[in-house]
């Protein structure tokens, strides 16, 4: 006879429960329904209401796990910072880049304008992250025309811009060309001229 699984606690189905809603959110919006979430975590449908009050209270749930800016820290925190300068804003875009797009999804699928106005600590996870990104740049800071701080501002204004489905009227830029175009621009060298 198979020894039976141990039970969850409530915070650990309650885990369970939020982590299968926030592929059905971005699949379904809001008119996901308790079965479909019931379904994806492989238990009864009653089971969520022993945990959670209603459904509004698992999605608004999932919606801050999918908001969680942990997951973005640590990817942030893992650019080798051995690379030089260009491959290391590179990698920075990219982290920004799947961040800006599981929000913009996350957003046009359940229908959102903006964040909601309860996402806890927004302001003070924007600080950190920028904390992050300028110690990722500033071993450089004397080869650049503004500070560091300022390179991180302007990273983050060309990655949102160039990775917004609708800024960039679908024309999504790649890190490679958002970094050439912060430090190379966009002007042809000039030829040298040869001698005659």
């Amino acid at each position: 006879m198979t020894p039976r699984a141990r039970p969850m606690t409530p915070d650990d189905r309650r885990a369970a429960l939020v982590e299968a809603t926030v592929p059905l959110l971005l699949e379904h919006g809001r008119s996901v329904t308790t079965k479909q979430i019931a379904d994806a975590a492989g238990v009864a449908e009653g089971t969520i209401f022993r945990v959670f009050d209603s459904k509004d209270d698992l999605v608004t749930a999932a919606v801050e796990e999918a908001l969680d800016m942990e997951p973005f820290f640590a990817d942030l925190e893992s650019i080798d910072l051995d690379q030089d300068l260009r491959a290391r804003l590179t990698d920075l875009c990219r982290h920004l880049q799947d961040r800006f797009r599981g929000i913009f999804l996350l957003m046009s699928a359940m229908g959102m304008v903006g964040p909601p106005k309860a996402h806890r600590h927004m302001e003070e996870g924007r600080r950190r992250a920028e904390k992050i990104m300028v110690a990722v740049v500033e071993a450089d800071a004397d080869q650049l025309t503004c500070t560091p701080v300022q390179l991180v501002h302007m990273l983050r204004m060309l990655t949102f811009s160039g990775t917004h489905p609708h800024i960039s009227d679908g024309h999504i830029l790649t890190p490679d060309q958002i970094v050439g175009t912060l430090l190379d621009g966009v002007l042809k060298k000039p030829q040298k001229k040869k001698d005659s």
